[in-house]
C-alpha cells in the first residue's frame, strides 16, 4: 500500500510538472494597443521591446496623439494596418473626434504601414519630402515583400506605402482647434527625413525614432554626426515630457536624450579609432568597452550591427 501511494504521488507531481511546462510553453498574449494619457491633450501607445514579428504583430513602436477642440492629430501609424485599426478604436474611445492628420516622424516599416487605414477614414498624411526617396526605392519594395512573409498575417498583398498628402521642406506648423503644434525637421539623423513633433503648450516632445528609451538604439545606416547635432537641439528645447520612438514615456527628459546621444557618441569615438588605425573591426569591437550599455534591452541583437555600421561610416569620413 506505501508502495502504490508514492507511485501515485509520483505521477500526481509529473502531472503537474508537465501541467506547468505546458502552460509556460503557452505564447503570451500579443500587447495591447491601449492609450496613456501623458498631458492634458497628448497621449502614448506603447509597442513592444523587440524585434518585429509575427507573434507580436510588428507592435514594436510607439504612436501618439493629441486631442484637440476640432479633432486629433495622430503622430505616426504602428507597424500593421490592424494595429491602426485598433489605434484608431482606442482613439474613440476617448473622444468622437476625428483623426484630422497623421505625422510621419520618418518612414521606418513599424511606424508606417497602418497609414492607409488613417487615410480611408479621410486624415491627411504629412511628411518631411526627403523621404521620397525612400518611398520610391527598390528597398522600400523589397521590405514590403519581405514583410508580408515574414510579418503574414498582419502585412499582407493589401497593405501599402501611402505617399503623403502633404509635403514639407522645412520646419512647419499645424493649428488644429486652437492647439499649436510645431513640425521641425531634425534629418539627416536616423532617417534622412526626421522631423520631431513638439507641442509648446504642454511642453511635450514626439521624437520619432531620435530618441530610443531604455534600449538600444537601431543605428542601421543613419548620420550619426547629425544625429547626435540633432539630439543637442533637442535638449535646448528643454521638453518637460518625451514621447519616444520606442520605450516608455520620458519625464527625465535630458537623461534620456543624453543616454541617446552618449551612445552614439561613444559609437563614433570607439569605431572612430579603430577606422583611423586601420585596426580589423571584430579586434576593435572586442577591445571596446561596452559596460554603460551592455545591460539595456536588445543589446545583443542590435549592438554588434550598429559598431559595424558605424565603423563603415567612420572609414568613408576618415578618407
Amino acid at each position: 500500500m506505501a508502495l502504490r501511494s508514492r507511485w501515485k504521488s509520483a505521477l500526481a507531481l509529473l502531472g503537474g510538472l508537465a501541467l506547468a511546462l505546458s502552460g509556460l510553453a503557452q505564447p503570451a498574449a500579443p500587447r495591447a494597443v491601449v492609450p496613456q494619457q501623458v498631458s492634458r491633450s497628448a497621449w502614448l501607445v506603447q509597442g513592444d521591446t523587440a524585434l518585429g514579428t509575427a507573434a507580436n504583430r510588428n507592435f514594436i513602436s510607439n504612436a501618439g496623439f493629441v486631442v484637440t477642440p476640432a479633432g486629433v492629430v495622430v503622430i505616426d501609424a504602428l507597424g500593421s494596418p490592424q494595429l491602426a485599426r485598433e489605434l484608431l478604436a482606442a482613439i474613440a474611445r476617448i473622444t468622437p473626434r476625428p483623426v484630422t492628420h497623421v505625422v510621419v516622424t520618418h518612414y521606418h516599416a513599424d511606424h508606417i504601414y497602418g497609414l492607409q487605414e488613417f487615410r480611408k477614414r479621410g486624415a491627411k498624411i504629412v511628411a518631411q519630402r526627403h523621404a521620397l526617396e525612400y518611398l520610391n526605392s527598390e528597398t522600400a519594395a523589397s521590405r514590403l515583400a519581405a514583410s508580408r512573409v515574414d510579418l503574414a498575417p498582419w502585412i499582407d498583398d493589401k497593405t501599402e506605402l501611402v505617399v503623403p498628402d502633404q509635403w514639407l521642406e522645412g520646419p512647419g506648423e499645424l493649428v488644429v482647434g486652437g492647439v499649436r503644434l510645431l513640425l521641425q525637421p531634425v534629418g539627416p539623423a536616423h532617417t534622412p527625413e526626421d522631423q520631431v513633433v513638439y507641442l509648446p503648450s504642454e511642453r511635450v516632445l514626439f521624437t520619432g525614432d531620435i530618441v530610443f528609451r531604455g534600449r538600444i538604439p537601431y543605428v542601421g545606416q543613419a548620420d550619426s554626426r547629425h544625429w547626435i547635432a540633432a539630439l543637442g537641439e533637442l535638449l535646448k528645447m528643454d521638453p518637460q515630457v518625451v514621447v519616444p520612438g520606442h520605450g516608455a514615456v520620458s519625464t527625465t527628459a535630458r537623461e534620456d536624450l543624453e543616454l541617446t546621444r552618449d551612445y552614439l557618441v561613444y559609437l563614433r569615438e570607439a569605431m572612430g579609432a579603430a577606422a583611423r588605425d586601420m585596426e580589423p573591426f571584430e579586434d576593435a569591437y572586442a577591445h571596446a568597452d561596452w559596460s554603460r550599455f551592455e545591460h539595456l534591452p536588445l543589446f545583443k541583437a542590435a549592438n554588434r550591427m550598429n559598431a559595424y555600421n558605424t565603423y563603415l561610416l567612420m572609414e568613408r569620413q576618415a578618407k
